[in-house]
């Protein structure tokens, strides 16, 4: 078990990675809760964000409520496999993390907010899960879409890090990275627990405040 368990926590090479399918997922055109399109292109004024922090079912619910975002989707970002499904995902073959783009409206809201509600949403501190959900699939890790952004997750770390260090957690493990590719999940995983209001949900925060006002360059 403990051996399974350790290789469950193993990033996937490239070339020992699943070879997947040049089709993308079908998914609803309107999010079922905001009622805004969820496949691009998006209107002027609109910034995209990507976030992976555990089962995504309960991470895009952090950020679908959240004042200022347009529209959310869950997906696969990070890994080598085109266009997975999820159970190839959680087979730990393809090297994506489960993943939520956010796409916002910069005059309502900022990419400093939405960096607060991913480090306050989850745990950064543990290693390749969140909970009782184990795998690479559970990842930490922000999917950054411009160098502005790479700029500002890595001084958000850095900042929080003080915080979590004197309440007495460990190192902050999350990835922070280009983003690749975002391929969508299946439909049935759009904005999950708006439709299944009791369905499962393994986040937990560690309790510390991220304010947004303590990020910056």
């Amino acid at each position: 078990m403990a051996l399974f368990s350790q290789r469950k926590k193993e990033m996937v090479t490239k070339e020992r990675s699943l070879t997947g399918r040049p089709e993308p997922m079908a998914v609803s055109s309107r999010h079922a809760v905001l009622g805004s399109p969820m496949v691009p292109p998006f209107r002027e004024g609109l910034e995209q964000a990507i976030f992976a922090m555990g089962c995504f079912w309960g991470a895009e619910r952090v950020f679908f409520e959240a004042p200022g975002v347009y529209t959310t989707a869950v997906g696969y970002c990070g890994g080598f496999t085109p266009n997975p499904t999820y159970e190839e995902v959680c087979s730990g073959r393809t090297g994506h993390a489960e993943s939520v783009l956010v796409v916002f409206d910069q005059g309502a809201t900022s990419y400093e907010q939405m960096l607060s509600l991913f480090f306050e949403g989850h745990d950064p501190t543990q290693f390749m899960g969140q909970g009782n959900d184990h795998g690479t699939q559970y990842r930490s890790a922000v999917f950054t879409t411009s160098d502005r952004q790479f700029a500002l997750a890595k001084a958000a770390r850095d900042t929080y890090q003080a915080l979590l260090s004197a309440a007495r957690f460990g190192p902050i493990v999350t990835e922070i990275e280009p983003a690749g590719p975002f391929f969508y999940a299946e439909g049935y995983h759009q904005q999950y627990l708006a439709k299944n209001p009791h369905g499962y949900c393994g986040l937990g925060g560690t309790g510390v405040a991220c304010p947004v006002g303590i990020i910056s360059t």
